[in-house]
């Protein structure tokens, strides 16, 4: 169907050469991610051992291959295992032959979703954060739904960094080399069995570039490699790290994504009804969409701009400035000098990236080359497009802020991905067969409304303890590893109660994310893990390498380890990824998010944990703006203060406030079977006024009928 099947194919029949027959469906498993949201998938693999499943990475090529002999045949010889493999091998093979939902949109056209990160597993780590999840949630979406479209990235080879914390919560990095070939993934080979390249002009080189590709259930994902002999140093770098430090390097990224990805597709046949750039990264693309336009038709500029605009569809994910970078003329020049001479005259290349066009000293930057090229443009919740509008209404002179044709579609989560365990097999059980096709559906939800009470709080409870047995082990690793004392080191196993009440904060570390509220109030935060219905916490996050504000923001909550009850009842996590969000988001029981108003575009996080039962504490920003009820979580107010340091002090006193006075008595509330009926409820209108709003399906469907003109 696309480009690269065969490669595939390849790639699994030569892992199937070291597997018993009877164990020969379980490559094909490998090498599609589809496995990941099936319900026994990950079971399945674990099952084949679970002592070194953790060990790989979660990654099943890697478990096949490195398996011991006597592990295979063990399993093998297993009756009942084959079987689940076999009924697991059935429900890929069956979403295979699904029919594709093809219009304007079609497998001959499908959508390119173009990206600078994708989150679709951890055993994939060429993602950071929320944009990366966003993007692997909205290809495994497609899938599911049958629409047409290819992911198009990069495959750095070191990825993201992993975090370590000392003694004193200074946050320290490191990089881990990633060899595709030990990945779920195959190397895209042209008709000659060479594989696939093609060039990207950056400074004086032609930096060649290779394809890999990895399956996300039926969408394909094509990925980027610089790494190849012939190329230099720094143009192998090129594709090393995810959001490289050095800044000359980042525009050569966006030009191996945005130029290269173009480029790719065509060398792969594959001809896309529209271009969907995820963030400003891949905004390049537009400038090759217009050399080509302008090779292939002739005629001028301004038309080719048009004709251009009419297949890319942009989304901008954040109002930070960080997210939204600009370089000066010399910089751009620099190193993509030539990428300007694509479409002959370098000065209008700059000109398209600049707020003002006829003003040479201003700075050029991808969002502003992606609002310029497209056809149409959103922001990821209500409230930020309000604030993308003002924001962008420079680059509309003559238009007041409410006519900047900038819209929403405001993010959603994929259900299967996401929802824990326990409250998985419970709604199974009550919302009908096939009932996630039907999670957009409100009517879906409503049996939500009559589910025993005594049924969600159990599932609620076998989720936390889930996670409570988790960072019991993984807190007092993180903690040995860093040379803690051996007293404060084992602290979490009797420390963390599966019964308590457990609140979880793990984000992007960021200083606008404002995980330091939390230790603004030391004493009230003592207070409530050590009172008489006492609390614990679970933190997780990570700082980008050069954010010095954000490291600062770990150390200030490490600077309350000493306080008595904190050593077993707080914990920080270390190294955040998908693997460890996924258990967070099951098990908290309040998930706390504290943005600094206007600045979170939507957050996902808290999406996932209203799906696992857990109930949200947050700023009325970003998605929980228009999620809030005023029933189904707590709320702090959203407005916007200019004095940073009074917004704090008056947020903090809010959050301990709702903690102390409405949180911790309602969970620690209960009947005479020792159910907190009042919490319990707030869970089933939170299930039942969230899941269907803020799902992946709801999301996608949105954007193939507003944006992509899906019929």
């Amino acid at each position: 169907m696309f480009a690269g099947d065969h490669d595939i194919d390849r790639a699994v029949i030569e892992l199937q050469q070291g597997l018993q027959l009877a164990l020969h469906p379980l490559a094909g498993i490998a090498y599609d991610y589809r496995w990941s949201w099936a319900a026994d998938g990950a079971g399945v693999f674990n099952a084949l051992d679970p002592q070194r499943w953790p060990r790989v990475g979660f990654n099943p090529r890697r478990l096949l291959h490195d398996a011991g002999r006597a592990t295979l045949e063990r399993a093998a010889n297993d009756a009942a295992y084959v079987q689940r493999v076999e009924r697991l091998a059935a429900v890929l093979r069956a979403d295979r032959a699904r029919p594709w939902r093809e219009g304007s949109v079609s497998t001959g056209h499908p959508i390119a979703f173009c990206c600078a990160e994708f989150g679709v597993h951890g055993s994939l780590p060429i993602y950071s954060g929320g944009l990366g999840v966003l993007a692997g949630d909205i290809l495994k979406e497609a899938s599911d739904l049958g629409l047409p479209m290819v992911g198009v990235g990069l495959m750095y080879r070191l990825g993201y960094f992993h975090q370590r914390i000392d003694v004193s919560g200074l946050q320290h990095e490191y990089w881990s080399d990633i060899d595709p070939h030990q990945l779920p993934c195959a190397l895209v080979t042209a008709a000659d069995g060479e594989p696939l390249r093609v060039t990207v002009p950056i400074g004086a080189e032609d930096v060649a570039v290779q394809v890999w590709r990895v399956d996300v259930g039926r969408v394909p994902l094509y990925l980027l490699d610089s790494d190849l002999p012939g190329n230099s140093e720094v143009a192998r770098w090129a594709t090393a790290r995810l959001y490289e430090s050095i800044r000359s390097l980042r525009l050569a990224q966006y030009a191996l994504l945005g130029i290269g990805g173009v480029r790719a597709l065509h060398a792969l046949g594959i001809e896309p009804s529209a271009y969907h750039f995820n963030e400003g990264h891949p905004a390049l693309g537009v400038v090759q969409l217009l050399a080509n336009e302008r090779s292939r038709r002739g005629g001028g500029f301004d038309e080719a701009l048009q004709a251009v605009r009419d297949r890319v569809i942009f989304t901008t994910h954040t109002p930070v400035p960080a997210g939204n970078e600009t370089y000066s003329g010399s910089e751009i020049l620099g190193m993509l000098g030539r990428v300007g001479d694509l479409i002959g005259d370098r000065e209008r290349f700059l000109a398209l990236g600049r707020i003002d066009p006829e003003r040479p000293e201003q700075p050029s930057g991808m969002s502003a080359l992606a609002l310029r090229g497209c056809r149409s443009a959103n922001a990821v919740s209500r409230r930020h497009g309000q604030v993308a509008r003002e924001m962008w209404q420079p680059l509309f002179p003559g238009r007041a802020a409410e006519g900047v044709p900038i819209t929403h579609v405001t993010n959603g989560v994929h259900v299967a991905t996401w929802m824990c365990r326990p409250m998985r097999e419970l709604l199974d059980r009550h919302l009908g067969a096939d009932w996630l096709a039907r999670a957009a559906n409100a009517s879906t939800w409503d049996p939500v409304g009559r589910i025993p009470t005594a049924e969600l709080w159990a599932a609620r409870c076998a989720a936390r303890r889930e996670l409570v047995s988790f960072i019991r082990d993984r807190a007092t690793g993180d903690r040995l590893r860093r040379g803690e004392p051996l007293e404060y080191a084992a602290a979490p196993a009797d420390g963390f109660d599966t019964e308590r009440l457990t609140i979880g904060f793990a984000r992007r570390l960021a200083t606008y994310k404002r995980l330091h509220l939390i230790a603004r109030l030391p004493q009230r935060a003592l207070a409530l893990i050590g009172g008489k219905q006492p609390l614990q916490f679970v933190f997780a996050g990570k700082a980008h390498p050069a954010d010095a504000d954000g490291k600062d923001v770990v150390r200030r909550v490490f600077a309350m380890k000493g306080a008595p009850d904190v050593a077993g009842r707080v914990a920080f996590l270390e190294d955040y990824d998908l693997s460890l969000a996924l258990q967070l988001v099951a098990g908290c029981d309040v998930w706390v998010n504290l943005p600094r108003p206007p600045l979170e575009a939507s957050g996902t996080s808290g999406m996932k944990s209203t799906l696992c039962g857990g109930l949200q504490l947050s700023v009325l920003d970003g998605w929980w703006a228009e999620a809030y009820d005023g029933g189904n979580g707590w709320a702090i107010g959203g407005d916007v203060d200019a004095d940073a340091q009074a917004q704090d002090a008056r947020d903090a006193q809010s959050l301990f406030d709702l903690l102390e006075h409405e949180v911790v008595p309602m969970f620690n509330e209960r009947d005479a079977d020792g159910v907190p009926k009042r919490w319990v409820e707030m869970i089933r209108r939170s299930l039942q006024s969230n899941g269907p709003r803020f799902c992946a399906t709801r999301m996608l469907r949105e954007y193939a009928d507003r944006m992509y003109g899906w019929s």
